[in-house]
């Protein structure tokens, strides 16, 4: 009695032995496979859709041949990740290990992708650039500058020129509001900080006016040594009570109606951004300036230009009087 005893009790503990040196063998055999490169031949994206469960991401990744299934889902149970999953857009590469894949599927470090709000466009051609894009969810249909801010839930006003030029990450699937929004903001902290550092040179009543000339100064020119030099053309006219006569300002009034040939009927015809025919400022900025046109337009040079012509290879030549202008301007435009 005493042997038959003895061993139904030695049967379960060689059982309980054996089956935890089953498990110990299977957590060395998943920790080694979790550890090992995956095998993908070259990157690849992988999308994650909302709401979508870990055994369709599992089964997914099966189909791609990115992972063994049953073992990837083991692993993740194990880690208690199965539920942690985020959606997105995912670049999975030779380098990463089905450890470190499942550490990126529930840490959300998704594929940041580049936008890029180039100086001197307009709000119209960021708008159209935005929702040509397809990787933006795009949510502005419809809108231009003149009721871009109320939609963008900012107080309301031109929307024009409000808009840092920068390059902007964002994920797959991102509201095109809510890049403009950054850049929107990064434009306030930017123009902000630089009126800080203005000249008293300039008599601007507000950074919205600053913001003003810089977006003609950047459509004046892309070459930094002629910036401030051109800032003071402008800035002494309007201290003298002289018209700007600035072709970006006309151009820009005009719209479709510009067909690249700026005539002299056009520079005639009357209207709110003529700065041929109205003196002051234009009403709004016409483009999106960068901070190199905001320095500029708030440190003007204190030379004594007053006028400055195009040469074609992208530089300015300044003048003093009309007369030397007029001689650039045959110099240089009518020959």
């Amino acid at each position: 009695m005493n042997l038959v005893n003895k061993r139904i009790l030695f049967i379960p503990a060689v059982v309980i032995v054996l089956g935890i040196a089953f498990l110990v063998g299977v957590r060395v055999f998943l920790d080694r496979w979790a550890e090992q490169p995956l095998s993908v031949a070259e990157d690849t994206v992988f999308i994650v859709e909302p709401a979508m469960t870990f055994s369709s991401v599992a089964d997914r990744l099966v189909e791609a041949g990115v992972v063994t299934g049953w073992l990837f889902s083991l692993r993740a149970r194990e880690r208690g990740l199965q539920a942690s999953v985020q959606s997105g857009e995912y670049l999975i590469t030779a380098s990463l290990t089905p450890d470190t894949l499942l550490d990126r599927l529930t840490l959300g470090d998704v594929v940041a992708h580049r936008y890029l709000i180039v100086e001197g466009s307009t709000c119209e051609g960021v708008l159209e650039g935005l929702a040509a894009d397809d990787r933006l969810s795009f949510d502005l249909a419809g809108v231009d500058a003149a009721d871009l801010m109320v939609r963008l839930g900012l107080p309301a006003g031109n929307a024009e020129g409000r808009f840092f030029p920068d390059t902007y990450l964002f994920r797959r699937g991102d509201k095109a509001s809510g890049l403009l929004l950054r850049a929107k903001s990064k434009m306030d902290a930017v123009l902000q900080e630089l009126w800080s550092t203005r000249s008293s040179r300039v008599s601007f009543e507000s950074p919205y006016e600053a913001l003003i000339l810089a977006s003609i100064i950047e459509k004046e020119t892309g070459f930094q040594p002629d910036r401030a030099r051109i800032s003071g053309v402008f800035v002494r006219r309007l201290a003298k009570g002289m018209r700007l006569q600035s072709d970006p300002t006309v151009i820009y009034g005009l719209g479709d109606e510009f067909d690249g040939n700026l005539t002299r009927r056009m520079l005639k015809k009357d209207g709110p951004y003529n700065t041929y025919r109205r003196y002051g400022l234009p009403p709004t900025p016409i483009a999106l300036p960068g901070s190199a046109a905001i320095e500029a337009a708030l440190n003007p040079d204190d030379a004594e230009d007053l006028y400055f012509v195009a040469r074609g290879d992208g530089t300015s030549e300044f003048s003093m009087t009309l007369e030397e202008h007029n001689e650039a301007v045959a110099r240089y435009q009518r020959r």
